[in-house]
């Protein structure tokens, strides 16, 4: 009988923000595919947990998928996990989840922290029905058209951004969707 591949939410911030799921799944499971192992170890290692990790991102997902989905078909059951937050939701992973569906092999979400949500509910915007963008692309043309198919639509806009990169993103936003309330949010759950 084939293994079952977990899709395990990790906390945001602080490492106690993991659900009693989360931790027991990741006990239980043969191997943690990680974003970033080294990230993952620290959060592993905190909660006394001793299953082996190995790395799984965008630059190694061809290599890897196949690997791990036939440990899959052989019975062990694998963990996904990104740095923070839920893998696929700007993060890695929907190649090796496509490739385990299509084999076959059940897909298990394991939800828990998410930074879109926690910073749309500590923002004061209203959060009935919000669009969530990803991470804007870095190219100024894509981003300045994807941020017009935004004009005219009042729902708040929840994207990631890095630091380096805010200050000009703020300023493409204000120039292509006007005076707009905006609320920014970094680190919201370490203490």
């Amino acid at each position: 009988m084939a293994g079952t591949l977990y899709i395990v939410s990790t906390p945001i911030g602080n490492p106690d923000d993991i659900t009693l799921r989360a931790v027991r799944i990741l006990n239980k499971v043969a191997i943690v595919a990680a974003e970033d192992p080294r990230c993952s170890q620290a959060l592993l290692a905190h909660h006394a947990i001793t299953t082996p990790l190995t790395s799984y991102h965008d630059l190694n997902k061809e290599d890897k998928t196949p690997v791990l989905i036939r440990r899959l078909e052989e019975g062990q059951s694998v963990a996904l996990v990104s740095d923070a937050g839920t893998p696929l939701i700007s993060d890695p992973g929907a190649f090796f989840v496509r490739q385990a569906l299509a084999s076959g092999i059940r897909v298990v979400p394991v939800p828990g922290p998410s930074a879109v949500l926690a910073a749309l509910s500590a923002s004061g915007l209203a959060g009935e029905a919000f669009v969530f963008l990803g991470t804007l692309p870095r190219q100024k043309g894509r981003r300045s058209r994807l941020l017009a198919q935004m004009r005219g639509d009042d729902r708040p806009l929840v994207l990631f951004e890095s630091p380096s990169r805010l200050r000009a993103t703020l300023q493409e936003i204000h120039a292509v969707l006007g005076n707009r309330r905006m609320a920014l949010a970094r680190d919201l759950t370490k203490s």
